[in-house]
């Protein structure tokens, strides 16, 4: 099917120099000829509250995460109805936009659209997401940094876009829900093997770091109920006695790069580069806030660790490797503190009971970890590159469709019906945009120094 996309038959310029060449039967027409902002509030404060995701697009707060539902007054609140384009006016520079299937309220920070003449919102959503349009919105947006930026309504209204017939509207965005059903099937797919996978390192590392690697050794009981027996010659310490734990420290978007003399950590692994470091050495990083609770990383050298990681500083006459291998079995986001934001309830976490054996079987653990788990490891790294080749595919995809660049009428006009049915949020989709995980870009408490 894809193959069968060409170019359009006649194409002339524009007259806009970044929007380049278009179909000769399409227009160039400003956003504001096109939709009108609305600003009708809600006045008797009920309502279903709506959010606007990155992901799922518009969908009742309740439905957007976990968080608890605010229970300010929702008078001020903006209406939102079914075929309302819904811009964040902060992360427009983003492609923060989306067509609203719903009808109830909505922040009064987000800006709300109505199409002034018959149009098909959809495509205007898939064409305001596209890089090249993004882009011009970040360069109209107005503030004091990309993360506080603001895209006002007049700036939003003046951006020229290529607008098709509407009949070819339509078709565009019938082939595009096609092909995207598909794309993510496919990454679904793919999710699926990278957690069966997930799930078989698991076992072996649950199995290394609890029960050792002699078959035979004589088993004592632990007196902790998710360890059961451990090997006789074994501790059974509290964490607090192996390593002393502390926050990282605040760090704005502002101060990450791509490349730089030291590597930035957060919640979940590295971010970025700065020109600074707030640590040297051997370190476990935990996760400590939001969906990202618990989750286990290892530095070395020089580094920042942001204020969404909880460092743990390993005492002399222990592996890291094999600390960090404990960690990871322990599902340490149980004990996250169910709030607006869960975050890692770490005196608890200080005082957990786990099992230590003397520091020669810990290497030989934590080198048995690494030869039966190193193929593991390069399967999924291997699946998640395929799944971010897909999702770049998608994207440019989208863009040369929406942009005139590929023509789809005939290939849309001969796809057959389908039933379309709700489609689960991909996990890893979800923490990859940023659903119900806190931007590490903002502050946050800090954990004082916990020594024990």
């Amino acid at each position: 099917m894809i193959h069968n996309l060409k170019p359009y038959p006649v194409m002339k310029d524009s007259g806009v120099p970044w929007l380049g060449e278009m179909p000769a039967h399409w227009e160039v027409r400003r956003i504001k000829t096109l939709f009108r902002e609305q600003d009708e509030r809600n006045g008797n404060g009920s309502g279903i509250l709506l959010s606007l995701t990155r992901v799922k697009g518009i969908v009742p707060q309740a439905e957007a995460s976990n968080r608890i539902a605010s229970t300010e007054d929702l008078s001020k609140y903006k209406i939102c109805r079914p075929g309302d384009l819904v811009m964040n006016r902060m992360q427009a520079w983003s492609g923060m936009f989306a067509l609203s299937t719903y009808e109830g309220v909505i922040s009064p920070d987000y800006s709300i659209f109505c199409a002034i003449d018959r149009s098909d919102v959809k495509f205007f959503e898939h064409l305001f997401k596209t890089p090249i349009v993004v882009a011009q919105f970040a360069e109209r947006s107005k503030g004091i940094g990309s993360g506080f930026n603001r895209l006002y309504t007049p700036d939003f209204g003046a951006v020229p876009v290529v607008v098709p017939p509407l009949p070819e509207q339509a078709a565009i965005v019938r082939f595009l829900d096609y092909m995207d059903r598909r794309l993510r099937r496919y990454i679904r797919a793919k999710q699926k093997l990278i957690k069966l996978m997930e799930e078989q390192k698991q076992a072996i590392i649950h199995r290394a770091v609890t029960r050792g690697l002699d078959p035979n050794v004589r088993l004592k009981p632990s007196g902790v109920e998710w360890l059961g027996e451990v090997p006789e010659h074994w501790e059974v310490r509290r964490l607090k006695t192996l390593c002393s734990m502390r926050s990282g420290d605040g760090i704005t978007a502002m101060s990450i790069e791509t490349a730089g003399d030291y590597p930035v950590y957060g919640g979940n692994g590295m971010r970025g580069y700065t020109s600074n470091y707030t640590h040297d050495g051997d370190f476990a990083l935990i996760g400590r806030q939001g969906a990202l609770c618990g989750n286990v990383h290892l530095a070395h050298g020089r580094f920042w660790a942001s204020e969404h990681a909880v460092v743990a500083s390993l005492r002399p006459g222990h592996v890291l490797d094999w600390f960090g291998s404990i960690l990871m079995v322990m599902n340490l986001n149980q004990y996250s503190i169910a709030a607006a934001q869960p975050g890692l309830a770490v005196e608890r976490v200080r005082n957990l009971l786990l099992p230590v054996p003397p520091a020669p079987e810990q290497a030989l653990i934590a080198k048995h970890i690494e030869h039966e788990t190193t193929d593991i490891t390069q399967a999924v790294n291997r699946t998640n590159r395929e799944i971010a080749l897909f999702r770049e595919y998608r994207t440019r995809l989208i863009a040369d469709v929406v942009t005139g660049k590929l023509d789809v009428r005939e290939v849309a006009a001969s796809l057959p019906d389908e039933i379309v049915e709700p489609e689960a949020l991909d996990e890893i989709e979800a923490v990859e945009n940023g659903e119900n995980v806190m931007d590490e870009s903002n502050g946050a408490s800090d954990i004082q120094e916990a020594e024990a």
